[in-house]
Formats: structure tokens, sequence, C-alpha cells
């Protein structure tokens, strides 16, 4: 590597890393043995609203809400639409398609995604990853909190392995 090409890729690391710090990986939601066993494809089966914050680096936070509505594919799985709104944007559709991939594990698609979903749940938590569009590669950890009516969301997004976003949503249950 050319030694101008070496300056130029440590004073991008240096940015990043210097942005990344706007964006805190912070705490994540716990597992709890006071609440029940997360079942992630009955949770999403029905409605379900999302509210919650985004936060970019450098940016000022942002509310998003999330209406959901889930249902049984035929292969069983869930097959989840959700419209997408974040303050100041129109909203976005997306969809997720998710499996059981043996007795703890997820696997599927969502399709704003640039690959597959993969996950595995933990009692009362889901950790979900994939990667975005962009090439961001998003952490998701969705805990089920006592009641089983409500999940707790958070996701890190991070370019190079630093984390450059953070969304933090209380995901409610509708009426089945």
């Amino acid at each position: 590597m050319r030694k101008g090409n070496i300056g130029r890729t440590a004073a991008a690391l240096a940015l990043l890393t210097i942005l990344s710090g706007c964006v805190a990986a912070g705490r994540l939601p716990p597992a709890r043995a006071d609440a029940p066993a997360l079942d992630a494809l009955a949770f999403f089966t029905g409605q379900s609203r999302g509210e919650g914050t985004l936060k970019i680096a450098l940016r000022r936070p942002r509310v998003v809400t999330v209406a959901s509505v889930g249902r049984r594919g035929s292969n069983g799985g869930l097959i989840l639409d959700q419209t997408v709104a974040l303050a100041g944007q129109p909203a976005t559709q997306r969809q997720w398609q998710l499996n059981r991939d043996g007795p703890a594990g997820v696997a599927g698609s969502l399709s704003d995604a640039a690959g597959p979903v993969t996950g595995r749940i933990e009692g009362n938590r889901l950790h979900l990853r994939f990667t975005m569009k962009g090439g961001l590669r998003a952490d998701q950890w969705l805990a089920l909190q006592p009641g089983g009516l409500v999940l707790h969301n958070v996701m890190i997004m991070r370019k190079w392995g630093l984390p450059v976003a953070r969304l933090d949503e209380v995901i409610t249950r509708g009426e089945k």
C-alpha cells in the first residue's frame, strides 16, 4: 500500500472511531428469570406496534413507529409485514420471513437486508443478526418482558465493527 493510501485509511478509521463514540452500544435488554420464554413466531402472529428512538451518529434522535401484522406461512413459519415510519420521512414497507431452525434457532429473510437473517433464542431473549443494504451489520436483541405482552428491542448497527446507529424500541402485542 502506498504512503498516501495508508494516511487516508488511518484518517478515515480515526474519523469513524470518533463518530462511533456518538452512538454507544450501551446496555442491552437483560435476560430475566421472571419473564416467560420467548416464542417470537407466536408473539408476532397477529398485530403489534412498536415505538422507539433511532440514534444515528452525528444526528439528532428520531422517533420511529412500526405497525406489524404477522401470519403463519404454509411451512409454519412467520410472515411479518411492517409499516415503518421514521419522523420526517414517508412510511416504508418491509417484510420478515422467519422459520425455526432447530430447537433454539431462527432463520429467514428481511426485505431490506442484504443477506439472510439468523437468530438464537435464549430464555426470554432473541438475538438476530443480519447485514443491511449498504454494508451495515445489524445485531438485534428482543427481550420479552414479564406478562408476555411487551418486547424490549435494541438494535445496534455497525460499519467496520464500529457502532454507527442504535434503535431502542418497545413493541406491544395487540389483540389476536
